[in-house]
């Protein structure tokens, strides 16, 4: 592939899987706790917790971008807050594409892992609980295993979501070549540029064969996990 795709598609490629790796890897945690909390907590303020976990996939992703930008830039109090404490620098860096691509594909994260919970008989949790089993442990030995499918689907789902994402990155981090420029960006801007329309369906197509492949192997994998699950 690489004597295939030019030197600067090629960066896009690597850029934009680095970020979707970071960007499942860090969100993961985040999506579970959520969706568990929705599926199995009764709480006040549990709608709003829900309306807030959606609100990327209603708004459009311009004004995700915008508002990260209006809280994580290098002016904003908290952008600032993080320079100064942790040399962390998201704005119109690659840690901030992280940021923005995680945030657009949270709640397809979320919401497949919400199904996957729904599926799951609260009495087996009950019955592991009656025989001393800690709240920690319950989770760990009963939830977790049967939950794997829908973790699977709804970390590849999330990281098929960041391949694509394009509106709040490059509101947010811009279009910079090598250092925030990913798939969507580069597509976009060699279709701007007279007579490179064949770097942009190369990409399109590189796009295509990544996002396929990785649905291929989320559904191996789910129905391994559920096949292991099920003793088959």
């Amino acid at each position: 592939m690489t004597d295939w795709l030019r030197a600067e598609e090629w960066m896009a490629l690597t850029l934009s899987l680095k970020v979707s790796f970071w960007a499942v890897l860090i969100s993961l945690p985040f999506g579970l706790l959520a969706a568990y909390a929705l599926v199995r907590w009764e709480f006040r303020g549990r709608h709003v917790l829900n309306g807030l976990v959606h609100l990327p996939l209603i708004l459009p992703p311009v004004v995700t971008g915008y508002l990260l930008l209006l809280t994580f830039g290098r002016r904003a109090p908290l952008g600032i807050w993080l320079e100064e404490t942790f040399g962390l620098v998201l704005a119109f860096r690659w840690t901030g594409a992280v940021l923005a691509a995680a945030i657009m594909a949270f709640p397809l994260m979320v919401r497949a892992i919400r199904l996957g919970l729904e599926g799951i008989d609260p009495r087996l949790e009950e019955a592991a609980a009656t025989l001393g089993a800690s709240r920690f442990w319950v989770f760990a030995t009963v939830t977790l295993p049967l939950l794997l499918p829908g973790l699977i689907t709804g970390a590849v789902l999330a990281f098929a979501k960041a391949m694509g994402e394009f509106g709040a990155t490059i509101t947010f981090v811009s279009n910079i070549p090598g250092q925030t420029q990913t798939l969507p960006s580069a597509i976009y801007t060699f279709l701007q540029v007279p007579g490179a329309e064949a770097s942009a369906l190369r990409l399109v197509m590189v796009s295509i064969l990544v996002a396929m492949g990785a649905l291929v192997a989320s559904e191996l994998l789910a129905r391994r996990a559920a096949k292991r699950i099920s003793g088959g």
